[in-house]
């Protein structure tokens, strides 16, 4: 594959040797030093500040393509930001933007208050496809740079880095705008308070939109304020998720799982309409509840997951799962590959299997795990986060045939094979091209054509073999190689969940290693993480949910291997989180440490978003420490989470999904531990039940 898989902003700097040549290059070659245009309409930078922004810069490898259309005659980009001196991969797609942008941080905030002007903040990600669209439209253009710069000052923020601050603002704009989405654009007070905001802006709605902001903040700045402290006590209540707390109720995941089913796509799987999402929460619930002899909760999740594995929203080729479908079919994906989605479809899938014996369940999870340890897996250890929908400039390109490009790969018989299973036609489904995907199953093909299912499903895996090799010499979409604490929890215990179902050492193994490089590189001291590593330097102030995920992922590595190691640190993780993010005022977790004092609120977020809901994660790891500790203290905080989000919980049950998962295992038991054992799918485990034993039964799925 092409080195293109490594985003071009963040290669590793050359030589002391080699940077002196390129800044020597330019002071004898170069009419301007590198970036040193001022940036329209915004005061010029200091001096100090200016060869700071150069030697960045000039630190950048040979190969360093500036993303921008702003340039001088030798390729070097005309304006540089301060998001040159970042290290977040997004940020640093804008470090060229002739925009004044400034990192999240008091610098921002202290010029907004000095000069009395509004804050247009945009939060975003790396590897999403409607962010590069604005970059290009609006943020890389001068007419509207100059507009940002002269009458706002402008944040950038990366939502995975900080999610904190998108819990916030995004609250905000989903109150404001009726939906929400990235990029978001909001614009603030200089104390933070959000007055407007929306998602993406074509650019002639961009530039009225900065105009009438701009003339209201002159001219009616007292109503904006007044309206910015409304919103902002709303989202305070509405992040803080405070409320009664009172006892889950009985028939509280039974209405979950009622509200669940009234969504279900019965003919198409999924849930509601286009754009669809594969909301693994849900399925997971399902799935979870399965067991109580719920036929209708296992059939709508094999549904989903059946269509799921067929569809385009699966990379029939390389395996994995893009990030949703933007039809109802799951034909036409939004191309983006996210870690998460991986690690918890892989686990759905792994689930699905457990509960039905299905192999074809069993594959999917297998092939979405190597294509993890393939292609999103770092040297030495650890998951990189996402991988872009773009290559070479265009949505989708990496993933989509042609016949003639299939029969260029493949001799006649399989070629014909692959054209009439992935229905490729020349015609295509795609803008002209086709995005494979399976009509039927493998079973049925089989049937239909007389072909032995063994026989057809090597000729398959052939054919995949044969097309991922090919597709991988294509210039492959940009990766963020950021390693990101929570993530990486989710997909070590998927992965270990993976190596006990599948019976496969690999995944252990896998698994073991992503853990003891998150110990090693991301563990800031006792009890306390680093949320990002990016190429061995770790940044960021872990967030609750980089410490509920990895200690979840600890115990199921114990769970797997038995090793004690990883259960004592699994209690020191889960110590830290209580320390440092448990509210002791009315229960429950806020997402960052009371130290975080730019926010305008501290949110918990209890709810399920694109993740399942770190405070359901919480509860899981202290009902499991419980467990397997014999430590009560945990099982009492994970009821008091619990008793905290009630309330909430029983107004609108569908969006506590995990926590309703959370709560069943707290108080009936884990379903690994007992129920599959008449089956022989599963075995018992003793080394669980040792400290389980010690309890009433009570506190134990039944058989």
């Amino acid at each position: 594959m092409k080195n293109s898989n490594t985003p071009l902003l963040i290669k590793r700097a050359p030589s002391r040797f080699a940077r002196l040549l390129i800044i020597l290059s330019f002071m004898l070659f170069v009419p301007h030093a590198q970036g040193d245009e001022a940036l329209p309409g915004a005061t010029p930078y200091s001096k100090t500040l200016r060869s700071s922004l150069q030697a960045a810069l000039a630190a950048k490898s040979p190969n360093y393509q500036p993303r921008t259309e702003h340039l001088f005659s030798n390729g070097q980009p005309k304006f540089t930001n301060r998001l040159i001196l970042e290290d977040s991969p997004y940020l640093l797609q804008h470090a060229h933007n002739p925009v004044n942008w400034y990192p999240w941080g008091n610098e921002a905030f202290e010029k907004a208050k000095r000069e009395n002007k509004p804050i247009f903040l945009s939060i975003g990600y790396s590897t999403c496809h409607w962010c590069h669209v604005m970059e290009r439209e609006s943020f890389d253009n001068i007419a509207i740079a100059r507009l940002m710069n002269e009458h706002f000052v402008s944040i950038k923020v990366d939502r995975e880095r900080r999610p904190q601050v998108d819990e916030v603002y995004m609250t905000a704009v989903m109150m404001i705008a009726g939906r929400g989405g990235w990029p978001m654009s909001s614009f603030l007070t200089p104390d933070g308070k959000p007055f407007w905001g929306g998602t993406y802006f074509r650019p002639h709605t961009f530039t009225r939109l900065l105009q009438q902001v701009a003339q209201l903040w002159q001219q009616k700045r007292p109503k904006l304020s007044a309206q910015a402290n409304y919103i902002a006590a709303v989202v305070n209540q509405v992040t803080a998720a405070s409320g009664k707390a009172r006892q889950l109720g009985d028939n509280a995941i039974q209405q979950a799982v009622t509200y669940i089913l009234a969504r279900h796509d019965n003919f198409q799987g999924g849930f509601g309409q286009a754009p669809k999402f594969p909301s693994e929460n849900w399925l997971l619930l399902l799935l979870e509840t399965a067991h109580r002899g719920n036929k209708s909760a296992l059939a709508a999740a094999e549904k989903s997951l059946t269509e799921m594995a067929q569809g385009g929203i699966y990379d029939q080729i390389g395996g994995g799962f893009h990030r949703y479908s933007t039809d109802d079919q799951w034909l036409v994906p939004h191309f983006e590959k996210m870690l998460y989605n991986q690690a918890h479809l892989a686990r759905a899938y792994l689930l699905a299997y457990q509960q039905t014996g299905k192999p074809v369940y069993a594959s999917v999870a297998r092939q979405t795990l190597d294509y993890v340890l393939r292609e999103m897996t770092a040297p030495p250890d650890g998951f990189y986060s996402a991988t872009d929908a773009d290559s070479e400039g265009e949505e989708g390109l990496f993933f989509v045939w042609t016949p003639t490009q299939i029969r260029a790969v493949l001799d006649n018989a399989h070629a014909e094979l692959a054209l009439s299973l992935y229905d490729v036609t020349a015609y295509g489904n795609f803008e002209g091209k086709n995005i494979l995907h399976l009509p039927m199953s493998l079973e049925t093909y089989a049937k239909q054509h007389a072909i032995p299912l063994p026989q057809l499903i090597k000729k398959v895996n052939f054919i995949r073999e044969r097309l991922r090799r090919a597709r991988d010499k294509r210039e492959a979409p940009l990766r963020d190689d950021k390693i990101i604490t929570a993530w990486n929890g989710m997909m070590i215990t998927t992965l270990a969940m993976a190596a006990d179902i599948l019976k496969d050492s690999r995944y252990l193994t896998a698994a073991q290693r992503g853990a003891t490089f998150i110990w090693s590189t991301l563990k800031k001291g006792h009890g306390e993480l680093w949320r990002v590593s990016l190429h061995g330097s770790a940044s960021i102030e872990a967030q609750q949910e980089d410490y509920a995920y990895f200690a979840e992922a600890l115990i199921k590595l114990y769970d797997a291997s038995g090793e004690s190691v990883w259960l004592e640190r699994a209690r020191e993780i889960a110590e830290g989180m209580l320390t440092h993010f448990w509210d002791n005022a009315q229960g429950g977790f806020f997402m960052n440490r009371k130290d975080d004092t730019l926010l305008m609120a501290r949110p918990k977020s209890p709810t399920d978003r694109a993740i399942p809901s770190a405070n359901a994660v919480a509860v899981r790891v202290l009902a499991m420490l419980a467990v397997r500790t014999g430590i009560e203290r945990y099982r009492d905080k994970a009821n008091a989470t619990l008793n905290a989000f009630a309330d909430a919980i029983a107004k609108q049950p569908g969006r506590y999904a995990y926590m309703l998962l959370a709560a069943d295992e707290l108080l009936h038991g884990e379903i690994g531990m007992r129920r599959y054992g008449a089956r022989g799918a599963v075995k018992a485990t003793a080394r669980l039940t040792t400290a389980a034993a010690k309890k009433p039964d009570c506190h134990r799925r039944q058989p």
